[in-house]
């Protein structure tokens, strides 16, 4: 399945804990004033990547302890990360990703294939960044408004559980 890239990290230690790949796809609607990634925002910008080699790559590093979706906005390509998110957990990896969106927004307002790839994830970091809450205290935030969900048992109990850190 084809995505839009703007880049894969295959080692990052900043996006969650242990050793990730993290896959930032390119496109993002929010456009937060400050962003960290403001190369993903355009939808035309990136290259083209194949789901397929993605799950190679994760596949050929035993060091791995999970995989982060990151952007961009991966909600903007749901059947994709799905599918990455998917192969990440037969792998025994653990699956975060961030978003723009609101665990809320996703569940109230979300596409079947945005549901789907929620799923499939083990913890959302939501919430558009806000640079007047930037903090460099926040552990794999970027301002003290986003929230690590624990999307397991959020689903479970029908409304966002956070991780404290």
């Amino acid at each position: 399945m084809n995505l839009r890239l703007a880049g894969i990290v295959n080692d990052s230690i900043v996006d969650g804990p242990g050793l990730r790949m993290t896959v930032f796809v390119q496109g993002c609607p929010h456009r937060c004033p400050g962003c960290h990634n403001p190369q993903t925002h355009d939808f035309a910008g990136g290259s083209e990547g194949e789901t397929a080699e993605i799950i190679a790559r994760m596949r050929k590093n035993p060091l791995l302890d999970g995989l982060t979706l990151s952007g961009g906005e991966p909600f903007c390509q749901p059947g994709p990360c799905a599918e990455l998110a998917r192969a990440a957990r037969s792998l025994g990896l653990n699956v975060w990703s961030y978003s723009g969106y609101t665990f809320e927004e996703l569940i109230e307002g979300g596409t079947p294939a945005q549901k789907a790839l929620l799923d499939e994830l083990d913890v959302l970091v939501d919430g558009r960044f806000e640079l007047d809450k930037r903090s460099l205290d926040c552990r794999f935030r970027g301002s003290t408004n986003q929230r690590l969900i624990d999307v397991p048992a959020s689903l479970a109990a029908g409304r966002a559980i956070e991780i404290q850190t």
